[in-house]
C-alpha cells in the first residue's frame, strides 16, 4: 500500500508538472502574440528598435506568469485528474483503498510549492520587472503616463531647505524650472537664499544646475549671482541636496511596481499624512492572497474532475478552466471595487474570492464524492 501510494504520488506529480509547464508556456506565447498585435502600431509610430521591443516583452513575461499561474494550475489539475478519470485510473485508485483525500495530497503538495514560489516571485521579482516595463511604456510608447505625478513636485530636502520642481523627465533624469529655497535654521520662516534654474540634470551622482540665478537675502538687501552651469553642491551656503532621482520617480509608481515592503512603507507614509489608504491596503493584502489562488483552484479543479462519472474531453476541460478563471478574476475585480470605496474591509476584500471559491470547491467535492 505504501509503495503503491508513492508510485501514484510520483505519477501524479510528474503528470501535473508536465501539464502545468506546458500550459504556462502556451499562455505566455498567446499573451505575447495578442499584446504584440495590439501594440504593433505603437512600436512602429514611436520607431522602437527591435532590441527595445525584446526588452519590453522580456520584462512583461514575469507579469504574464503572475496572472496566468492560477489558470495553468487549474488546467494542469483538470487535465491530470480528468485523464485519470477517463482511463478509469481513479477508479482503480479508489479500489486499492486510497481515499480521495490521499489522492489529492500530491496535487496539494504541488499547489503549496507553487504558492510559496509565487509569493516570492509576485512580491519581489514581478515588481522589479514591472518598473522596467512601465518605464518603456511611459517613455517610448506614450502609455501609462501620470497626469500630475511628475509635475509640480515639492520636497523637503532637509530641515530648512525645500526643492520645488515644475517637471521631471525620467528618461534622461532631468528637471525643468527648479527652485531651491533655504530658510533660516532657527526660525524656519525667513528665506535666506533662493536658487532658481531653468534645468537641473543628474550627472555622475550629483545635480548640475543650468542657467541658474542665486539670490542671497540679508538685512542689507539682495545679492544676485548668475551661472550658465554649476553643480548644486558648489553653490555657496546651500545645503547639500539629498534628493536623488529614485525618490522622484517613486512618486509615479503603481502598486504593481512596488514590492511588499515598499508598498507597506508607502501606506505608512500616507497614513502619517492623514490620507485614506483603503485602496492601497486592498492592493497590499491582494499581493498575499493572490499567491494562494493556485492552492484554491486545485481544490476547485479536483471537485469538478472527480465529481462525475462522465468523461470529459480535453477541449471541454480547457473551456472549463478558462471559464472558471474568468469568473475568479472577475470576482476579484468586483470585490476590489467595493474595497477601494471603503464599503468592505480591505483584508476581507483581498481574500473574498479565495474564500468563496475554496468553499464551493470543498462543498462540491464532499457532496459529489461522499
Amino acid at each position: 500500500m505504501s509503495i503503491l501510494g508513492k508510485q501514484i504520488d510520483r505519477y501524479i506529480i510528474i503528470q501535473f508538472v508536465k501539464n502545468f509547464l506546458f500550459a504556462l508556456l502556451c499562455f505566455i506565447i498567446i499573451f505575447i502574440l495578442v499584446d504584440l498585435f495590439e501594440n504593433l502600431d505603437k512600436f512602429l509610430d514611436n520607431r522602437m528598435s527591435f532590441g527595445s521591443v525584446l526588452n519590453y516583452y522580456f520584462y512583461f513575461i514575469p507579469e504574464i506568469i503572475r496572472l496566468i499561474t492560477p489558470i495553468a494550475v487549474l488546467l494542469a489539475t483538470l487535465f491530470t485528474a480528468g485523464r485519470m478519470m477517463n482511463f478509469n485510473e481513479l477508479i482503480a485508485v479508489k479500489n486499492a483503498g486510497i481515499s480521495l483525500l490521499r489522492f489529492m495530497s500530491p496535487f496539494l503538495v504541488c499547489g503549496l510549492v507553487i504558492t510559496v514560489i509565487s509569493f516570492y516571485f509576485n512580491n519581489w521579482v514581478v515588481p522589479e520587472a514591472n518598473k522596467q516595463k512601465f518605464f518603456i511604456e511611459r517613455n517610448y510608447m506614450g502609455k501609462n503616463k501620470p497626469t500630475a505625478g511628475l509635475n509640480k513636485l515639492y520636497f523637503q530636502d532637509s530641515k530648512n531647505q525645500l526643492v520645488l520642481i515644475d517637471q521631471f523627465r525620467e528618461i534622461d533624469l532631468s528637471a525643468s524650472r527648479i527652485s531651491i529655497q533655504l530658510y533660516d535654521p532657527d526660525s524656519l520662516n525667513v528665506l535666506v537664499k533662493r536658487v532658481d534654474a531653468e534645468q537641473m540634470k543628474w550627472l555622475d551622482g550629483r545635480w548640475v544646475l543650468y542657467k541658474a540665478a542665486e539670490r542671497t537675502f540679508s538685512d542689507s538687501g539682495e545679492r544676485l549671482v548668475s551661472y550658465d552651469s554649476i553643480a548644486a553642491q558648489d553653490v555657496s551656503g546651500l545645503n547639500r541636496i539629498n534628493l536623488v532621482p529614485g525618490q522622484i520617480t517613486k512618486r509615479q509608481l503603481k502598486p504593481d511596481e512596488l514590492n511588499y515592503g515598499e508598498l507597506e512603507e508607502f501606506i505608512q507614509s500616507m497614513r502619517k499624512g492623514g490620507q485614506s489608504v483603503d485602496r492601497q491596503l486592498v492592493d497590499f493584502y491582494s499581493k498575499i492572497s493572490f499567491s494562494f489562488a493556485s492552492l484554491i483552484v486545485i481544490v476547485f479543479g479536483i471537485s469538478i474532475s472527480t465529481g462525475t462519472k462522465r468523461r470529459k474531453g480535453l477541449a471541454l476541460q480547457f473551456g472549463i478552466s478558462i471559464l472558471v478563471s474568468f469568473i475568479y478574476l472577475g470576482f476579484v475585480k468586483i470585490s476590489q471595487s467595493f474595497g477601494y470605496n471603503g464599503d468592505i474591509d480591505p483584508m476581507l476584500t483581498a481574500w473574498l474570492a479565495n474564500i468563496a471559491f475554496a468553499s464551493f470547491g470543498i462543498l462540491n467535492l464532499y457532496y459529489k464524492n461522499y
